[in-house]
């Protein structure tokens, strides 16, 4: 197989195994992978502002709020205006989210970005050109997007990917 139908499989084996992530985790939590992450953040943090929830993730407070509006119709999260700051409004995991987040599974981002750490840095800075020349390959260097492993938008609702 030639170099350049052995990349073209490769980048196929990521976009379906990223796809099939996406499907697992939505059916074993009832989550998009966005979510979850939103609700591992929640965890390790305790109790954030929406706006430092969005920095912490790398995301815009618009798409953090309507990830935040899915999950509080599910009673995984809370909200609470702050009592000195009444424009500042506090997010934590409710009893509910603490308990499905005992059952999460790894995602693949995290296990990426675990082996990605443990690389040489050279290596990294390897790895980091190579995928930038892919996407200018794609043409898809100018794209907005957020450092999630995931496919589709990031604030859809659960059963929108399962319909794919």
């Amino acid at each position: 197989m030639e170099n350049s139908q052995r990349t073209l499989v490769l980048l196929r084996q990521i976009i379906r195994s990223t796809d099939m992530q996406d499907k697992e985790i939505s059916r074993s939590t009832g989550l998009t992978l966005p979510q979850l992450m939103v609700m591992q953040t929640l965890r390790e943090s305790l109790r954030l502002t929406t706006g430092e929830l969005a920095k912490e993730m790398a995301l815009t407070q618009a798409t953090v709020t309507s990830i935040l509006d899915r999950l509080e119709k599910k009673s995984l999260i809370a909200r609470e205006r702050g009592t000195e700051d009444k424009r500042k409004v506090w997010v934590s995991l409710t009893d509910s989210g603490l308990e499905l987040m005992k059952g999460a599974p790894t995602t693949q981002q995290d296990i990426f970005v675990r082996h990605f750490e443990d690389m040489q840095t050279w290596e990294q800075s390897m790895v980091v050109a190579s995928l930038e020349r892919v996407a200018f390959m794609l043409n898809a260097q100018h794209l907005d997007a957020a450092p999630v492993l995931d496919i589709g938008q990031l604030d859809r609702a659960q059963d929108e990917h399962l319909k794919n």
